[in-house]
C-alpha cells in the first residue's frame, strides 16, 4: 500500500503521530533522492530531511529530532562512522547504516560499535534497478530499527570475563547461537566473555549480508581468547572454537563416520526467508547430538529460530533467550518465549555465565 492510497480520513491511515520520522544522510544526490522514494512509499515513514554529510545531519538531528537516521559511511568533512559516535554522544537514536559493499566491513564494524542499530548494503549509485530491489529490505529494518530502545544501542562495559570451565561435569556436546538485528554488537561482547577453556564448540548463525562474516568472524577473533571463524565445508568442530555461519549459505552440522561434528555449508532449503537460517542450524544440531545442545537465541526481528528451537526441545536439549531487557530487537527471542520453548531469559551481561552453567 502506498502513502499516496491512503487518504485523511481512511481508518487504516497512521496518524502523524505513529509516522516514523526519518532523516537520511548521504552525500550521493540520487541516493538521497532514491532512498527517499523508496521510504515514503511506506504510509508510515515520514522523511523529513536529507543532509548531505555528518556535520550537516548533526545541524538537522538536532533541529528535526528524528526517530531514525540512515547513513551512508564514506562522506566529506564528517563520515558515517564520526558521526554515529559524536551524534550518539550528543542525543542516543537509531541509526541505520548503508554500506556500499563487503570493503566497507571495517567500518561498519565500528559504527556498529559505536551504536549504529544495523546495517544494510546497497548497490552503486548507478545500479538504479539493484537500488529500488532494496526497498522491501530497507523500509523493513527502518520500521523495526526505530523501535529500538535507545538504551541497548551500545553494550560497551557490559559483563565480565567468566574466568574458567573447568571440572565441569558436560551434558552440553555442542552450543548453537542464532541472532540478528543488534547481533554484532551483542556477540562483541558476549564472546569475548567466554574463556580460553571452554570446553564445547560453538556454531552461531548471524543474519548479515553475503561478503561480511569472514571480516567480522576476524574481528571477534582478535578480541576473544576462543577461536572465531567463518564456518568453511568440513571444518571440524572442536572446544573453544566457534564458526560463524557464512553469508548466503546454511550451516549444518553432522557427525562423520568417526563420530566428530563438521559443518556442511548449503544452498537447501530455498525456501527459508534468511540464509543462513537458525532454524537449519539448530535442527541439524539437534539431529546430530540429540539432547546435549544448547540453543540460545538473542536479538532479532522476526522469528527465526522458533522452529529449530522447537527441534531442540523436542530431543530434550535446552534453549536459552535473551532478555528483552537487553535485546536491541526483541523478536527472535520473544517467539521463541512466547512458543514456550525457553527455559530461561537472561540479560546480555549475564548470558556468558549463564551458558557455562547451562554446559
Amino acid at each position: 500500500m502506498n502513502r499516496t492510497d491512503l487518504s485523511p480520513s481512511d481508518p487504516a491511515a497512521p496518524r502523524p503521530s505513529q509516522l516514523i520520522r526519518t532523516l537520511i544522510v548521504d552525500d550521493s544526490a540520487f541516493v538521497r533522492k532514491a532512498v527517499r522514494e523508496m521510504l515514503s512509499r511506506s504510509p508510515y515513514i515520514d522523511v523529513v530531511g536529507a543532509a548531505r554529510d555528518g556535520e550537516e545531519a548533526l545541524e538537522l538531528a538536532a533541529e528535526l529530532k528524528p526517530d531514525i537516521i540512515t547513513c551512508d559511511l564514506n562522506m566529506p568533512r564528517l563520515d558515517g562512522v564520526g558521526f554515529v559516535r559524536r551524534q550518539m554522544a550528543i542525543a542516543p537514536v537509531p541509526i541505520l547504516i548503508l554500506s556500499s559493499s563487503p570493503e566497507d566491513a571495517g567500518q561498519v564494524l565500528e559504527a556498529l560499535n559505536a551504536g549504529a542499530v544495523d546495517f544494510i548494503q546497497k548497490p552503486t549509485a548507478l545500479a538504479t534497478d539493484q537500488l529500488l530491489d532494496v526497498r522491501e529490505q530497507l523500509v523493513a529494518k527502518v520500521k523495526a530499527a526505530a523501535r529500538a530502545p535507545v538504551a541497548n544501542l551500545n553494550h560497551a562495559g557490559v559483563g565480565q570475563l567468566v574466568a574458567t570451565a573447568k571440572n565441569l561435569s558436560l551434558k552440553v556436546d555442542l552450543v548453537v547461537l542464532g541472532i540478528s538485528t543488534g547481533g554484532p554488537q551483542a556477540l562483541r561482547f558476549l564472546l569475548p566473555e567466554l574463556p580460553a577453556d571452554f570446553p564445547v564448540p560453538i556454531a552461531i548463525v548471524l543474519h548479515m549480508p553475503v561478503g561480511y562474516t569472514a571480516p567480522f568472524a576476524e574481528k571477534l577473533d582478535e578480541l576473544c581468547q576462543i577461536d572465531v571463524a567463518e564456518a568453511s565445508e568440513g571444518a571440524v568442530l572442536r572446544p573453544g572454537l566457534a564458526l560463524i555461519a557464512q553469508a548466503g549459505r546454511h550451516l549444518e552440522i553432522h557427525r562423520n563416520r568417526n563420530g566428530a561434528s563438521v559443518a556442511h555449508l548449503t544452498l537447501h532449503p530455498l525456501d527459508r526467508l534468511h540464509r543462513p537460517s537458525v532454524d537449519v542450524l539448530f535442527q541439524s544440531a539437534a539431529n546430530a547430538h540429540g539432547k546435549r545442545v544448547l540453543g540460545i537465541v538473542m536479538t532479532g526481528m522476526g522469528d527465526d529460530g522458533k522452529q529449530g528451537a522447537a527441534w531442540i526441545k523436542a530431543q530434550g536439549g535446552t534453549i536459552l533467550t535473551e532478555a528483552e531487557s537487553s535485546c536491541i530487537i526483541y523478536g527472535m527471542p520473544r517467539s521463541v518465549v512466547e512458543a514456550g520453548l525457553s527455559d530461561a531469559s537472561i540479560p546480555l551481561a549475564k548470558m556468558a555465565q549463564a551458558i557455562v552453567e547451562h554446559l
